[in-house]
């Protein structure tokens, strides 16, 4: 899958568990603990582009492709769960700067306890999980999990026409479910586009990072 394919439907087809690159189609690890890792790698703010893409490529293929540029943009495909967001949209976003809402690292036992209470799925001791129907159910959670309403308050637009006391409430919530996140690190997608100019040729540099090897 890649490359311009057609979304596959939950519902009626088979979930993907290929990428195609150059033409070829490459095994991905599609559970979702590697898309989990895949995602906090990318997320890394002292990691080096060139070592995030050599990790990246080995973490997510079985056979790591050789033309790494299509390669890395299978995986962010796979990892969007086949979404393609127009150049508009991902424009309008960045200008934005997209508030973080969520951590897989510092939200663990919110995620864990959520799919347990609301699923009855035990994410420590499940054995495989695609990635794709592990992002269906995270983004159903109920609003009545605890995890829901903290990713509720950091999200929130504390605005004038609150009371004083929700304005209160709603400003110690923010402070209390902060993120630890350097507010200098990048969208992970704009990380990889950058790691991709000059027409994806990612010899270069992962030769510095010391190859795939």
């Amino acid at each position: 899958m890649g490359e311009g394919i057609c979304l596959p439907n939950l519902l009626i087809d088979r979930l993907p568990d290929t990428v195609l690159v150059g033409g070829r189609e490459y095994s991905v690890r599609t559970d979702f603990r590697v898309f989990i890792l895949f995602e906090l790698l990318w997320q890394d703010p002292d990691m080096e582009p060139a070592e995030k893409i050599r990790r990246s490529l080995l973490l997510c293929y079985p056979e790591v492709p050789g033309d790494y540029g299509p390669a890395v943009e299978g995986l962010l495909w796979f990892y969007k769960c086949g979404r393609q967001e127009s150049r508009r949209k991902q424009e309008a976003a960045s200008r934005r700067g997209a508030e973080k809402v969520y951590s897989f690292d510092h939200d663990a036992g919110y995620i864990y306890a959520a799919f347990l209470s609301q699923y009855g799925v035990d994410l420590q001791d499940i054995e495989y999980l695609h990635w794709w129907k592990f992002r269906a159910l995270f983004n159903a959670l109920s609003d009545q999990t605890e995890f829901v309403k903290i990713m509720g308050y950091r999200s929130i637009d504390i605005s004038d026409d609150m009371s004083g006391s929700q304005k209160a409430f709603y400003k110690r919530m923010k402070r209390i479910h902060a993120l630890p996140l350097p507010k200098e690190e990048e969208e992970m997608q704009e990380a990889i586009e950058v790691a991709l100019m000059n027409g994806g040729d990612l010899t270069g540099i992962l030769d510095k990072g010391g190859g795939i090897d």
